[in-house]
């Protein structure tokens, strides 16, 4: 590979990296950005980069999180489970499994169905339209229970869907079920480990013979997860600071903006 052809795809690399950070764990759906970036750019996203860039995205919840991480795997060892972080394990199974069953069901119809521009701009439409209500929600005290789990367990399942947010989907459910805010924020980031896991390794298992580095290299590979890390560190701090100062419904207006620009484009055939 030439350098000039090198460094402009190792550009675009970055580029995906600057989105995955900053979409990963803002409400903004990082499938749905990333979707548009590979068209915009005419590049096709590679298996590997794929998965560097969630390790990289998952490496920041751990770091983020790593004192609850620490008590929760505490509590597991220990089989307590009436502790405040051991109680959190069976509430993370719980919201785990229609993850998953969502996750397995939707997969397929998500890399087929929900592709196409026209879809991708519905969908970040309806995630402003979950995301609006939290706005004129009353401040919750309600604690998270095994019906709380299980329903924050069923929105993250359906925001596989590109366009819709994990991270928007999760906490604004919790919201509406009157949780507190801080509770809301740190479950639906706990519940989303065993989620990416499961999707890496399901990307690995089915994925394992496209795992190759392409003309790019490994250069290309580590510069896009470390840009990722850092602007999902970012993005995180962000997060909290919206979510706690209730200004986590404004994430509504740029879904809507960018489902109708996407809508407009489509219409226009730029995509």
């Amino acid at each position: 590979m030439e350098e000039a052809d090198f460094l402009d795809q190792l550009m675009k690399f970055i580029i995906l990296g600057l989105i995955q950070g900053l979409t990963e764990w803002l409400p903004i759906s990082s499938t749905g950005h990333l979707k548009i970036a590979e068209k915009a750019l005419s590049l096709s996203l590679p298996i590997s980069f794929d998965v560097i860039l969630h390790l990289a995205t998952l490496a920041v919840v751990i770091l983020y999180f790593r004192g609850d991480i620490k008590h929760i795997l505490s509590a597991l060892i220990r089989l307590d489970f009436k502790t405040e972080h051991g109680r959190l394990i069976p509430l993370i199974i719980v919201g785990t499994a229609p993850t998953a069953l969502l996750g397995l069901a939707l997969n397929t119809m998500a890399e087929v169905i929900f592709q196409s521009v026209p879809t991708i701009a519905l969908a970040f439409i309806v995630c402003g339209a979950v995301l609006y209500p939290s706005k004129v929600r009353e401040e919750g005290e309600n604690s998270i229970g095994y019906f709380e789990a299980l329903a924050i367990g069923v929105a993250q399942g359906i925001a596989i869907i590109p366009g819709l947010s994990r991270s928007g989907l999760t906490i604004a459910t919790a919201l509406m079920l009157g949780v507190r805010r801080e509770e809301a924020f740190k479950f639906s980031f706990l519940l989303s480990m065993p989620a990416v896991f499961g999707a890496l390794a399901l990307t690995l298992y089915t994925e394992y013979d496209k795992l190759a580095l392409l003309d790019i290299g490994l250069t290309g590979i580590i510069v896009g997860g470390v840009t990722a890390f850092i602007m999902g560190y970012a993005a995180l701090n962000l997060l909290w600071k919206a979510v706690t100062h209730k200004a986590f419904y404004l994430f509504a207006f740029y879904c809507w903006f960018v489902g109708c620009a996407l809508a407009s484009a489509s219409l226009l055939g730029l995509f």
